[in-house]
């Protein structure tokens, strides 16, 4: 059976509740089509956030790396197309605030993703959820672990497939946060079993 990791963050900004935390604590464990789900929380932190991503790649030896992020104030679920070469932005768990900073010296100006994100998007919206592709992962953490991700991949293990999918907010962060949209964490959790079971018939 194929491994899959699958990654979260924990709560961040103004933001009490990650809705990615707990799907990967949920899916951790489970098989979702050709694969075995094993689910890391991420820290949000500039520092060590990559370099947590490698390690559990290290760990696990995965065939394939899914990295969820919340992306407060979407609607849609989004699978990352590209991730860049930098990291900037409001300032993270502890404090750091990077400007302009290189992610990898050595690294790409930016990779894309090798997720089959246009059969992601298409499949969501079979079923009922919206999605559509997105052309920026921003530059906080998020595009932060996506690139690393990515970097490791094309410089180590090409064959491993690496990417991005941000995810709405769950219905307990909008009633905590107010004025924003937000999903069932069911149907959150469906729609990232949903991308898993496309990224396993693309492989088939």
């Amino acid at each position: 059976m194929k491994k899959l990791l699958l990654t979260g963050f924990e709560p961040f900004l103004d933001y009490t509740v990650n809705p990615t935390m707990k799907i990967v604590e949920e899916l951790n464990g489970q098989q979702i089509g050709d694969y075995k789900i094993y689910g890391e929380v991420l820290s949000v932190d500039f520092m060590s956030s990559g370099k947590q991503l490698l390690e559990q790649i290290e760990r696990h030896q995965p065939d394939a790396v899914i990295s969820l992020g919340l992306a407060g104030g979407r609607y849609k679920m989004t699978p990352e197309r590209i991730a860049i070469n930098v990291k900037d932005g409001e300032p993270d768990n502890f404090g750091n605030q990077p400007v302009d900073e290189t992610i990898e010296e050595q690294g790409e100006p930016a990779y894309l993703s090798t997720l089959p994100v246009r059969e992601m998007v298409n499949r969501l919206l079979e079923v009922g959820l919206p999605a559509e592709i997105s052309n920026t992962a921003g530059t906080y953490l998020c595009n932060n672990v996506m690139y690393e991700g990515l970097h490791y991949a094309a410089t180590q293990r090409p064959s491993m497939k690496s990417g991005f999918l941000h995810i709405p907010a769950s219905h307990e962060l909008a009633i905590q946060h107010g004025k924003i949209p937000s999903w069932s964490h069911e149907d959150l959790k469906k729609g990232v079993a949903v991308c898993i079971e496309v990224l396993s018939a693309d492989e088939a």
